[in-house]
């Protein structure tokens, strides 16, 4: 089947009622929706280029970038499309990796994003929705650019993971033992952000569960319950996002976390979150959040590995209205920066680290 054939439409024939609907098993959208060789060189790739990153083998900055959730697949594809043409540009200075968030924690309720509710309809969620999310990482991943996401429900993980690049575990669910486990079995780097109040503790018990082996009460790839056993994930680290009373993004933070996660391994072990609480919720933070990490790095902080934003076609957001119209390219969750700032502060930060190797 041809991954490159997006559905925009789902199935609106399954009725929700207050019982279950089954669906295919990971194996069997797998054999639907196939790994090109070319998507599976760009998986192997990258996340082999972020463990040297992690490692201190590779000096360049990781960055992480993309719309706050994935929300519309055309747009999707058009900011994928300019993303992986501005990723070659600075790829001897910044590994460049799509946001590609399907799933978004809710504290109480809300839109709970593209895999659960794809046509934006507020209905109850259909296998549809892991169905166009796969066949949209297939063709980022054929352009050559690599994907990111946060891994929320782990019976969702094993749908998308071999897409998946980089990960993490957010906010809501790092001191979740069952996210703990699954960061463990799953084989790419994983950012293990601190808890909603800004604690960076909560961070290093979650990369110490997650670099030992477990075993797991889960689902195989067929669908069937079944133990699975975990080889531990080395690649696990911190991913400081700040909490409701203060920012994390300074140096003594990331001086805190790095040592409490003194390790032979992953010389530098975290990684900065631009948005969420350390911009205080304003999408304006973002670009001088980006400059200060880029400084930290060059100066007295080589531990850090990389930075994230939160980026769209359009800048800001507007309000999820389910059923309703919504402006082209523009985020329906958290306000993004527009695709003008994002390409020159990104240009910007490849030009100071060129200037520091050059030096």
């Amino acid at each position: 089947m041809n991954t490159t054939s997006l559905p925009t439409q789902t199935d609106q024939s399954a009725e929700p009622d207050a019982g279950s609907s089954a669906i295919k098993s990971p194996a069997e959208i797998k054999a639907d929706i196939p790994r090109s060789d070319s998507a599976e060189r760009t998986v192997a790739r990258s996340r082999r280029e972020i463990e040297q990153i992690l490692s201190g083998d590779d000096q360049r900055l990781l960055v992480i970038c993309g719309p706050c959730s994935i929300h519309d697949i055309n747009a999707s594809i058009e900011y994928a499309t300019r993303l992986a043409k501005l990723a070659h540009s600075v790829k001897g200075q910044i590994k460049l990796v799509m946001r590609t968030y399907f799933e978004k924690p809710r504290s109480v309720v809300g839109w709970k994003g593209f895999v659960y509710d794809p046509d934006l309809a507020g209905s109850f969620a259909t296998h549809n929705g892991l169905v166009i999310a796969r066949r949209l990482l297939a063709r980022v991943n054929e352009m050559g650019l690599p994907c990111a996401t946060e891994f929320l429900n782990p019976v969702i993980a094993p749908y998308l993971e071999d897409l998946i690049a980089y990960g993490a575990i957010g906010a809501r669910t790092s001191e979740s033992q069952i996210h703990r486990e699954l960061a463990s079995r799953l084989p790419l780097p994983i950012g293990m952000k601190n808890d909603m109040q800004g604690d960076v503790q909560s961070a290093v018990n979650a990369i110490k569960s997650a670099n030992q082996p477990h075993s797991v009460f889960s689902v195989n790839e067929q669908g069937a319950p079944a133990i699975i056993r975990s080889q531990g994930n080395p690649f696990a680290h911190a991913f400081l996002r700040g909490g409701r009373q203060s920012s994390n993004i300074e140096g003594p933070s990331i001086r805190k976390a790095a040592d409490r996660l003194s390790s032979s391994a992953l010389r530098r072990p975290v990684m900065l979150d631009c948005s969420h609480s350390n911009s205080q919720k304003d999408y304006r933070n973002q670009g001088p959040n980006a400059r200060l990490v880029t400084d930290l790095f060059m100066g007295s902080h080589p531990e850090i590995a990389g930075l994230m934003l939160e980026s769209n076609l359009l800048e800001g957001s507007q309000n999820f209205q389910a059923g309703g119209a919504h402006a082209y390219g523009q985020s329906i969750t958290d306000s993004c920066i527009g695709w003008d700032e994002t390409e020159t502060l990104i240009l910007e930060i490849a030009r100071k680290l060129k200037t520091r190797r050059n030096r």
